[in-house]
């Protein structure tokens, strides 16, 4: 889609780039041979400038020059060449506040496999892992999980990002992200029911009592959060897609499917819910 696209073009917007593809600019290349009809030779020679840098980063695999130039509404179309060097991140934490919240895991899913990071035991190895990646996807992450990973961890994540919550609802997906997994068919099974707040007494239970049912349990929980959002990604991409002229023509891979690497205790999930009034109901 990247080589598509106008829209990271100075003086090209929306509307231009949809007149682009109509008047039959489909690809950078064919600008230069449609574009002073198109555009006229003083838009077309700034946009010329920019087109030859845009080909070399790309070949460069540079993803956050593309998310520097794009509209934060598209950046969706980074999906299209960096999917492969995608970072699926969730986090979660103690829920007790800015100045006293600290991260208790981290889920790191890249398409193949996932992996888990917690609190006093291995936090510090996710810096090491997200440099391996290109591109950075999460759920209201630009306001929640970013911001706290960066602070708290003091490292800069990727600055190619997607945060799926904001581009979802530009379909009409909008809430929380088990409403948009129910609304495109993903089930979590043992899972259903539990939310953020859930995982808040997960920790506390690990911390208070030292089970590590509480934490393998609050580790199936965020790892099943991040295996969602490489399905919800490519939901987002094949319905973006359908408002261009290329529906056809671009397709991503399907997900594999990967596993969740634990196992939630369902008997103590039971008995947790049982101590809160809002789990009764499903305990």
């Amino acid at each position: 889609m990247l080589t598509r696209t106008f829209c990271h073009l100075p003086g090209i917007g929306a509307k231009t780039e949809q007149r682009l593809w109509t008047g039959g600019a489909r690809r950078w290349p064919d600008l230069a041979r449609l574009g002073p009809d198109l555009l006229g030779p003083s838009r077309l020679a700034q946009a010329a400038v920019l087109m030859e840098e845009s080909a070399e980063r790309l070949q460069a695999r540079d993803a956050e020059f593309f998310a520097a130039k794009l509209p934060s509404s598209e950046s969706w179309r980074l999906l299209s060449h960096f999917h492969d060097s995608a970072a699926y991140v969730d986090i979660e934490t103690t829920g007790r506040g800015r100045g006293m919240d600290h991260i208790t895991a981290i889920a790191l899913y890249d398409g193949q496999s996932v992996r888990t990071y917690v609190h006093g035991r291995d936090l510090e190895a996710f810096e090491d892992d997200i440099r391996d990646y290109k591109l950075l996807v999460t759920f209201n992450g630009a306001s929640f999980d970013v911001p706290i990973l960066e602070r708290e961890l003091r490292i800069r994540l990727p600055r190619a990002h997607i945060d799926l919550r904001h581009a979802l609802a530009s379909i009409g997906m909008r809430g929380g992200l088990k409403r948009v997994e129910k609304a495109v068919g993903l089930d979590r099974c043992e899972m259903d029911g539990l939310d953020g707040y859930f995982a808040v007494i997960l920790w506390n239970e690990y911390e208070n009592t030292g089970n590590p049912a509480a934490l393998e349990t609050l580790l199936a929980y965020n790892a099943a959060d991040v295996l969602s959002l490489e399905t919800l990604a490519r939901h987002l991409f094949r319905a973006k897609v359908a408002q261009t002229p290329f529906a056809d023509e671009l397709v991503l891979p399907e997900p594999t499917g990967a596993a969740n690497p634990h196992t939630p205790d369902t008997d103590l999930v039971r008995r947790l819910m049982a101590r809160y009034p809002r789990y009764r109901a499903s305990a």
